[in-house]
C-alpha cells in the first residue's frame, strides 16, 4: 500500500511577500529613492530646472514642443481652470461628463491624423490597454512586436486572461511578423475570429519607428487590423507633424490610430482616432472610461490650445528637429553608439554595471549639471547601461555643445575605470 503525502499550506499576511521579495526594481529601492528612482525636479518647467537645490540641465521631459510652460499654453489653462474649476464635468461621459468641448476636441484631433472620428480617453496607458481589451475578444488573436510598451503588454495580458491567443514577433522583424500571421490566420479560422496586429510608431526606449509602411503591406496576403500606438510620434513625425502613420504615409493604413497627450501635447489625456462606427462602439464599451469620471473641462480646453498650437506652429517642430539633429549627430561625430533611432528619442548605449552606471550619472548631475534618466538591468541586460536624453524645442544650440562636451569626459572617466572605484554615489540617495 502507498500512503500518499499530503502537503499542508498555511495562510499568510499577503503583504509579507513583499518584505523579502520587493520586485525587479524594487530590491533596488534602498539604493535608489529619491535620487536615480522618483527624483524631484522643481521649479520652471524649461531647459533647465532645479534637482536637490542645484541647476540642472534636463533632457528628461517628454516635452518634445516646450508647450509644458509655453506663455499661451499656461493662460489656457488658467482661464479654463478660473472659469470652469478642475471638478467640472462631474461624471463619467455616458452619464453626465459629455460636454461640447470635448466632441469639439475629438473633432479636432481626428482631422489632424486624418481619421473619421477620435474617441477622448483620460490617461494614454489605461487608454491603450482598455483599446485592446475592448477591441479583441476571447476568439480573436493578437501578433504584437516584441519590444512593445508595457501598456501593450498588459492589454495583451487581459486578452490571454479571457482565453485570447497572441503570437509575438522579435521587433521589427517583417519575416517573422508574416510569420505569425500565418499562425495567426489558422487560429482565428479555427475559433471564427479576426487578427489585431499591433506596434508602435516610435519606440519610446530605442526611438526607432515601426515598420508602419511594410505591415500595412501584408494586408494584401492576411487579412488583420492596425493598431498603432503613436504616444512618441504624434505632434513630432511626418511633414504636420501628424505622427508615424503620416510620416510613412499609409494613414489610411492603419485602423485605429493611438496617440497620447503626455508626450508632444504635454498634458494629460489621450485619444483613439478609428473609423466612426469603431469609435460609436468604443465608446459604449471601453470600461476605463464608462466607468471613470470624464477629463476636467480645464484639461480639455487646455489640450484644444495645445492642438491648435502644434498644427498652426511649425516653427516649433522645426526647432525640435534642430535640436535632435546637433545632439545626435554630435553624438555620432564624437563615436557614441545611439543604436537605431531615427526620432526624437535618443538613447547612448554604453558598457558598464550597476555601479559604473550609478556613478556616472550621479557624476553627470552633481558635477556636470546635466541631468538625464538611466537605464539598466534588470530593464537592459547585465554590463549595459543607457542614458536617455529626450531633446525639445526648448533647448539651445549652446546646451547641446555643452552636453556633448561632458559626455565626453564621463565616457573617458567610465573607460578609465574611475567609476568602479569610486562610491560617491551611495552617499547622495535618501529615502
Amino acid at each position: 500500500m502507498h500512503l500518499k503525502t499530503i502537503t499542508k499550506f498555511y495562510i499568510v499576511d499577503i503583504f509579507e511577500k513583499f518584505r523579502t521579495n520587493k520586485g525587479e526594481i524594487g530590491q533596488y529601492m534602498d539604493q535608489i529613492h529619491g535620487y536615480f528612482a522618483f527624483p524631484k525636479l522643481e521649479g520652471e518647467i524649461g531647459s533647465k530646472m532645479k534637482f536637490r537645490g542645484k541647476e540642472v540641465l534636463t533632457w528628461s521631459l517628454n516635452n518634445y514642443l516646450g508647450l509644458g510652460n509655453h506663455p499661451e499654453v499656461r493662460k489656457a489653462d488658467a482661464d479654463a481652470a478660473a472659469q470652469y474649476g478642475m471638478a467640472y464635468p462631474m461624471g463619467a461621459r455616458m452619464m453626465s461628463g459629455q460636454t461640447v468641448k470635448h466632441e469639439e476636441l475629438e473633432r479636432e484631433l481626428a482631422a489632424y491624423v486624418g481619421k473619421p472620428d477620435a474617441f477622448l480617453l483620460n490617461y494614454g496607458y489605461q487608454g491603450m490597454v482598455s483599446v485592446i481589451d475592448s477591441i479583441a475578444g476571447r476568439n480573436d488573436v493578437i501578433v504584437y512586436d516584441s519590444e512593445a510598451h508595457a501598456c501593450i503588454m498588459d492589454g495583451v495580458f487581459l486578452h490571454k486572461a479571457k482565453g485570447g491567443k497572441s503570437f509575438v514577433y522579435p521587433h521589427n522583424d517583417i519575416e517573422r511578423c508574416r510569420k505569425m500571421l500565418g499562425f495567426a490566420k489558422n487560429r482565428a479560422a479555427e475559433s471564427g475570429g479576426g487578427i489585431l496586429v499591433i506596434t508602435e510608431g516610435v519606440f519610446g526606449m530605442s526611438g526607432d519607428l515601426g515598420k508602419l509602411d511594410e505591415i500595412v503591406a501584408l494586408k494584401k496576403e492576411f487579412d488583420f487590423r492596425l493598431l498603432v500606438d503613436d504616444a512618441h510620434g504624434f505632434g513630432v513625425m511626418g511633414k504636420t507633424g501628424a505622427g508615424a502613420p503620416e510620416h510613412f504615409g499609409v494613414q489610411d493604413g492603419v485602423d485605429l490610430h493611438f496617440g497620447t497627450f503626455a508626450k508632444a501635447m504635454a498634458g494629460i489625456g489621450g485619444f483613439i482616432a478609428c473609423a466612426t462606427d469603431i469609435c460609436y462602439y468604443l465608446r459604449y464599451n471601453m470600461r476605463s472610461q464608462t466607468y471613470a469620471k470624464s477629463l476636467p473641462m480645464a484639461m480639455t480646453i487646455g489640450a484644444l490650445k495645445r492642438l491648435e498650437m502644434i498644427r498652426t506652429r511649425p516653427e516649433l517642430r522645426e526647432k525640435l528637429w534642430t535640436i535632435v539633429n546637433a545632439l545626435q549627430t554630435g553624438l555620432k561625430e564624437a563615436g557614441f553608439d545611439l543604436g537605431r533611432t531615427n526620432s526624437p528619442v535618443t538613447p547612448v548605449y554604453m558598457k558598464g554595471g550597476e555601479a559604473e552606471a550609478t556613478n556616472l550619472v550621479f557624476d553627470l548631475r552633481e558635477n556636470y549639471g546635466v541631468f538625464c534618466s538611466m537605464v539598466v538591468y534588470p530593464v537592459i541586460p547585465k554590463g549595459e547601461l543607457i542614458l536617455r536624453l529626450i531633446p525639445t524645442a526648448m533647448h539651445s544650440l549652446e546646451e547641446v555643445e555643452y552636453t556633448l562636451k561632458a559626455f565626453k569626459e564621463v565616457r573617458k572617466k567610465l573607460e578609465e575605470g574611475k567609476y568602479s572605484k569610486t562610491e560617491f554615489a551611495t552617499v547622495a540617495v535618501d529615502k
